[in-house]
């Protein structure tokens, strides 16, 4: 963002706020209160303010904010999602004539009560930088902001008083956590230029940054300890210490002993005897599991698959073809509810799960305030993407198959001149039915990440039991074993296990691709589009967290769903649009006549 920036001077420093800065301070900037609200409010600036106050100086304004000062975010610019100021921003930083838009959420984004000064200097005084909120190096798990709500924005505008250090100017911001340790920022523009947190905020005026944090000690000998532990790459163990169960796995000896060794009072036998109470029927499962050797062979053959899928998806023109298709998946951002994955449909229609606007959606419209973001080309740290808002109305929305489809808009709104951009194409026309086994590779955002993709192969349902069963099998001591199959029990896994009422109904795999990933679309080895990546069933108990199977809904189970609601809803034009756009496909073809003929509704295909 073009902010006033004047080169430091170089006589010594008059005391800020004097008289004669007060009175050559006159400038003025507008305020919207949405993106897409018209309506700009003018505030005149005559007297050294934070942004804030400023606002409030103006009446209008300030009877439109109606939450807390620290639940404010204000966008600098009209640019979508560029970068947001603290509330405490000095006005004499905001350029002449610009626009800040403001929200307001529902948990503080900043700190409140923030310590920061509260005399406001001339702009020459100050250094403003910008933080990225796509952090550097070891900070993928890590978190840096106070309420993540930000990360909607490419940045954070952050100010310092030359003289002040990165880690003061960070504090006083108040959008960061507490306490950052020994962090440094690396250059955008020059990724190996590092500033630390002790150097001062002087030369880093209108340079961009993302933070980095150094690798801890005990990171890399967990890591160690897990990989020897479980080999599984779909296990994700984070032990808290001197928990009894982190002194059994380090250990190698049960929970009872390592209770013993503890020098704990407690009486497994007791917590023993009240599991095998409360769960009868899954101590049963648990000890009908695996006999003989069925185990290792079922271990083997897995092995041998994924070999196989390593190899198909090693293959150039296989990986060429599926990052081709993969320029038609998004992210998807639902302001201050949830991140998510989607995927171009035909022409702008978007399909991803209806699970990311859960409680957010009456009928088919999209609840007031919350808005939709589909973003494509987020593939590198270094935001390069392209922005399209959701249309507030559904065009269709089914809870039971877990799929909803949006229209987004055709202005990218990372575009300063808000200029019409092209979506890309669609992945209607490489529907295919699912395969019953054999390689599957899904493309996604899992944790709203940058774009990746993962191989994988899928679980036959008659093998899914076997699947959970062998990830379980790296836990020897029934007392975890009880306690994680229980909470998979009641998270419904079987559901989707042999007899169970989802079982046909979906597809299963294993994969890393699980939060942030839902509406991901799921390719067979030659690409073509088979399943909506849905949901998966993961667990934690004392601190480690894992996942044992994922699955995704049939997408031409979905299109027969959706073409069956356009003809009950008599929606004749986008009817016409999807024929249209399904030209060539012989499945989707199938399914058009069928839904038709039901309806007793003529149609030409080609």
């Amino acid at each position: 963002m073009d902010l006033r920036n004047a080169p430091p001077s170089p006589e010594k420093v008059k005391e800020e706020n004097s008289h004669a800065f007060m009175d050559q301070h006159s400038h003025y900037f507008t305020v919207k209160f949405s993106q897409t609200d018209l309506s700009e409010y003018t505030i005149d600036c005559d007297q050294p303010n934070t942004v804030l106050e400023a606002i409030k100086s103006n009446k209008k304004s300030k009877e439109m904010i109606t939450c807390a000062d620290e639940n404010i975010i204000i966008q600098l610019g009209k640019g979508d999602r560029e970068s947001i100021v603290a509330t405490h921003f000095p006005c004499s930083c905001i350029r002449n004539g610009e626009c800040l838009i403001i929200s307001c959420k529902s948990e503080s984004v900043e700190k409140a009560q923030n310590q920061h000064d509260k005399n406001i200097y001339p702009t020459d005084k100050y250094s403003v930088f910008y933080i990225d909120t796509v952090g550097g190096i070891h900070t993928r798990t890590k978190e840096l902001f106070r309420n993540n709500t930000v990360k909607q924005f490419k940045f954070l505008c952050v100010y310092g008083k030359k003289g002040m250090t990165v880690e003061e100017a960070l504090r006083i911001d108040g959008r960061f956590i507490d306490n950052l340790g020994n962090f440094c920022l690396s250059n955008n523009e020059n990724p190996k230029q590092y500033t630390v947190h002790t150097q001062k905020v002087v030369n880093l005026n209108e340079k961009k940054f993302k933070i980095c944090l150094p690798k801890r000690k005990s990171d890399e000998h967990n890591s160690h300890e897990k990989n020897a532990r479980n080999p599984s790459p779909n296990s994700q163990s984070m032990r808290k210490p001197r928990s009894v169960t982190d002194v059994a796995h380090q250990s190698g000896v049960s929970v009872k002993t390592a209770v013993e060794k503890s020098g704990s009072s407690i009486d497994t036998e007791e917590i023993y005897e009240r599991l095998r109470q409360q769960f009868p029927d899954l101590k049963e499962w648990m000890e009908s599991r695996f006999s003989g050797d069925s185990y290792q062979e079922a271990l083997d053959l897995r092995k041998e698959n994924f070999g196989k899928v390593q190899q198909s998806f090693s293959e150039v023109h296989r990986v060429r073809k599926l990052l081709k298709l993969g320029e038609s998946v998004c992210k998807i951002i639902v302001t201050d509810v949830c991140e998510g994955t989607g995927f171009v449909l035909f022409d702008r229609f978007i399909l991803t799960n209806a699970h990311l606007f859960k409680d957010h959606v009456e009928g088919k419209e999209l609840e007031e305030g919350i808005e939709v973001f589909a973003l494509f080309n987020y593939e590198d740290p270094v935001p390069n993407y392209h922005c399209f808002t959701g249309v507030k109305t559904f065009v269709d929305i089914d809870v039971n198959l877990d799929y909803a489809i949006l229209e987004i808009s055709p202005v990218d709104q990372t575009s300063n001149q808000q200029t019409k951009a092209k979506v890309p194409p669609g992945l209607l026309k490489n529907f295919g039915p699912p395969p019953q086994n054999g390689e599957a590779c899904i493309i996604g955002h899992p944790g709203g990440e940058v774009k990746k993709m993962d191989p994988t192969f899928i679980i036959e349902k008659e093998k899914r039991a076997e699947a959970v069963n062998g990830h379980l099998d790296q836990y020897k001591d029934m007392f975890i074993l009880l306690s994680i199959g229980q909470s998979l029990k009641n998270k419904g896994i079987e559901d989707i296990m042999m007899g169970g009422h989802d079982a046909e109904e979906c597809v299963t795999y294993n994969t890393f691709m699980y939060h942030g990933s839902s509406g991901s679309p799921v390719f067979d080895a030659l690409g073509k589009v088979f399943g909506l990546h849905t949901a998966g069933y993961t667990y934690e108990f004392a601190g480690m967290k894992g996942n044992v199977i994922e699955f995704a809904r049939p997408l031409l189970t979905i299109f027969q769903r959706f073409v069956r609601n356009l003809m009950e809803s008599e929606n004749e034009e986008l009817l016409k649009r999807v024929e249209e756009a399904a030209k060539g496909n012989k499945y989707l073809k199938d399914i058009l006549k069928a839904e038709a003929a039901d309806f007793d509704e003529p149609m030409e295909f080609s």
